[in-house]
């Protein structure tokens, strides 16, 4: 379905059928997903928190270079763009020495504004951000007061666009809207595949070369371009590596959408292949281009870790008819990677690890520990879907002995991971900043799921991960210490109740019910 006809990108719940609240072992996941009953399920009983969709989608628009942000909503709603600036600079410093860094207004809306309406202020502020910084896009995001009282932003907009040089961007992430905050990706991409990819979006028309031999250059450079999709949640260095490999396939890369310039969205469909990292984040951007302009893509994992790694080479040399170059380049780089790692191996043999995070990141980052010896004991993931239910598959049979493991699917419940946590006692917690601190307050060893300025993709982001694991389990003094010293706010009683005993299976069994009924 062509959903950039519509001013909105559906929610994940509608368009995917995206889980948010289950638990159970690994297998029973596996089992219920193919009979479509755990993917229709996003209810408890009770619910700690959630996350907010327009949070992450400012995550990734903030990162846009010689852009101007604007936040139309109570100033609240864009406090968090300010734990992003330092390293929104650096970062964007680093594809272009000219980069000016964060650049946001927030339309400030109040009491008075919630009665009579935002519309004024969403004036002045996108005239304020072409009148003072003279950007190339000025990206507006539609938080929830705006949508509840009925602001109608996009006529606003369209009227403003004839006033301003700057291309308007409307993104509607309202985070009430939904309870899978990866939605939040799909908001973003309906933007910018709605108002910045295409001839006719760009700002003056090209010149292509006139010389038959010229274009016939232009064209095949084409047929071996790729459009690498990186996320907020890699590094610099984690790019870098990847754009290596692809190199190494004698591959060009083009790298979209976290850090790029608003112009390089406009020819973006002039690609062999779409290549995304991660599904959970891409599948809007890349099914939308394959419809409209016929690019294929790959989006099968994430390469975390040797076995993921390999499989993402594999999946785009298959692509392009380069199996053979593509295996003696992999056979070489694990050739040399498992040298380096067999000392490391030994030290974290038989350790425990816990892991929490995006669906997609989780189960590669396992795997990877797994790699390294280590035992998985559970997984946490903040959704559920189709996607994760391929990879799942492939999972179980990568990492033998999970079947039984826990896997649980809910984001922002920190009690349900608590109760996990004090039953399955890991000796390495991998997880986000947002739950890392509770964990560390039950005194496990906490490892990051990513870092801004670590390396965790490739061949590279294996042996950094296990160098920095190994250097974090010689030592676990202070988390052991604080565990001693702090307390989580839950009741002793309910770490000895059913740490799912919130969620809600009403939907769940309604739908195999209907499975069933109908064959």
């Amino acid at each position: 379905m062509d959903y950039l006809k519509n001013k909105a990108a559906p929610i994940r719940e509608d368009r995917l059928a995206a889980c948010g609240a289950y638990g159970g072992s690994c297998c029973d996941l596996s089992g219920q997903s193919k009979k479509g009953g755990c993917l229709f399920n996003t209810k408890r009983t009770f619910s700690q928190t959630q996350g907010c969709q327009l949070s992450l989608s400012l995550g990734m628009v903030a990162s846009m270079r010689d852009s101007v942000v604007v936040v139309h909503s109570p100033v609240g709603c864009g406090a968090n763009m300010l734990q992003m600036a330092g390293i929104n600079k650096v970062f964007q410093q680093l594809r272009s020495a000219s980069a000016r860094g964060l650049r946001w207004i927030n339309t400030n809306l109040d009491q008075v504004d919630v009665i009579q309406g935002g519309e004024k202020k969403l004036r002045q502020a996108v005239l304020k951000a072409e009148q003072e910084f003279r950007p190339e896009a000025i990206i507006v995001m539609n938080a929830c007061v705006p949508a509840l009282i009925g602001d109608d932003i996009d006529s606003i907009l369209d009227d403003l666009q004839t006033q301003v040089n700057a291309r308007i961007v409307p993104i509607h992430c309202e985070g009430f809207k939904t309870r899978i905050q990866a939605t939040a990706y799909d908001a973003v991409y309906h933007g910018i595949l709605r108002n910045l990819v295409g001839e006719d979006k760009a700002k003056t028309p090209r010149l292509l070369p006139e010389d038959p031999l010229e274009e016939a250059k232009r064209q095949a450079r084409i047929s071996r371009t790729v459009n690498l999709l990186n996320v907020g949640s890699m590094s610099r260095i984690d790019e870098v590596e990847l754009i290596r490999i692809l190199n190494a396939l004698d591959l060009e890369v083009r790298v979209l959408p976290c850090f790029s310039h608003p112009d390089d969205f406009t020819y973006s469909y002039e690609a062999a292949l779409n290549v995304s990292i991660c599904a959970t984040h891409d599948d809007y951007f890349v099914e939308h281009f394959q419809s409209k302009y016929g690019i294929p893509y790959v989006l099968r994992t994430i390469p975390i870790g040797i076995t993921n790694t390999n499989k993402w080479i594999r999946d785009i040399a298959a692509f392009f008819g380069i199996e053979e170059q593509a295996e003696r380049f992999i056979d070489s780089e694990n050739r040399e990677l498992n040298q380096a790692l067999e000392p490391y191996r030994k030290q974290l043999r038989g350790k425990k690890v816990f892991v929490t995070g995006g669906e997609i990141r989780i189960m590669t980052t396992a795997e990877l520990l797994y790699n390294l010896g280590m035992e998985v004991v559970g997984l946490r993931g903040y959704h559920f879907d189709k996607y994760g239910e391929v990879l799942l598959d492939e999972f179980l049979q990568d990492v033998p002995g999970v079947d039984d493991k826990v896997f649980n699917v809910g984001a922002g419940q920190l009690f349900e991971q608590a109760n996990l946590l004090r039953r399955l006692q890991p000796d390495l917690y991998v997880g986000h900043v947002g739950g890392n601190g509770a964990a560390a307050k039950q005194g496990f060893s906490i490892f990051p799921l990513f870092g801004q300025s670590n390396d965790y993709l490739g061949y590279q982001g294996v042996f950094e991960v296990a160098t920095r694991v190994t250097r974090l389990m010689r030592n676990s003094s202070f988390n052991r210490n604080l565990g001693a010293n702090a307390k989580l706010p839950y009741r002793e009683s309910w770490y000895s109740e059913d740490p799912f005993s919130y969620i809600d299976h009403s939907a769940l069994e309604e739908n195999e019910a209907e499975v069933v009924a109908n064959g």
